[in-house]
């Protein structure tokens, strides 16, 4: 089984529940940057008071903070005694991507595998109208997806081009696609 992994997928495919659902079930360290953060400010560590600072200003956390909460993350586990780790939420482009690919070398380990989750756009829609967002309307959701798209489409060629990439279809019950993703990362 790949236990170094990778979740990538426009809003609305459901990388949050089969990355939990996963990392609970084989026992990874389950990396999500947005859970991430909030952990850091909430234990009140040094990059936690960082990315506190900067996300009440409003502003977008840099790259290299995430990276620095990633690497500390990543170094405690191994100090631990290791294990397998899922990466949901970053990265979110080709420079973020070299980041953690140097990062991951300095560490000694790596990306065994990058699951795409892919559904039909009306799905992604109705799926996300149905969360009930107050700022979700299909407009805004619809350029969410596009802005996805620019955004991530360089990031699926370069996992694609290092033979990482594993598309798995997104629709269907929870455990139908649990058990696609199973089948792809063995």
């Amino acid at each position: 089984m790949k236990q170094r992994l990778l979740f990538l997928g426009p809003p609305g495919a459901g990388k949050g529940t089969q990355a939990q659902h996963l990392a609970e079930s084989r026992g990874l360290l389950h990396l999500s940057t947005g859970d991430l953060l909030r952990g850091e400010v909430a234990a009140g560590t040094p990059l936690g008071q960082e990315a506190k600072t900067v996300m009440a200003r409003g502003e977008l956390v840099s790259d290299a903070l995430v990276l620095a909460i990633v690497r500390s993350r990543l170094k405690q586990q191994a100090q631990a005694g290791g294990g397998g780790w899922l990466l949901d939420g970053f990265p979110r482009n080709v420079a973020q991507a070299d980041a953690l690919a140097a990062l991951l070398e300095e560490l000694g380990q790596q990306i065994e595998l990058v699951v795409l989750m892919e559904l039909d756009d009306a799905v992604l829609v109705q799926r996300l109208l149905a969360r009930g967002r107050a700022d979700d309307n299909e407009s805004v959701i619809r350029h969410r997806l596009e802005v996805y798209r620019q955004q991530t489409e360089p990031l699926i060629a370069y996992y694609r081009e290092r033979d990482l990439l594993a598309p798995v279809e997104a629709a269907g019950s929870v455990d139908a696609i649990a058990e696609r993703i199973a089948a792809v990362i063995g």
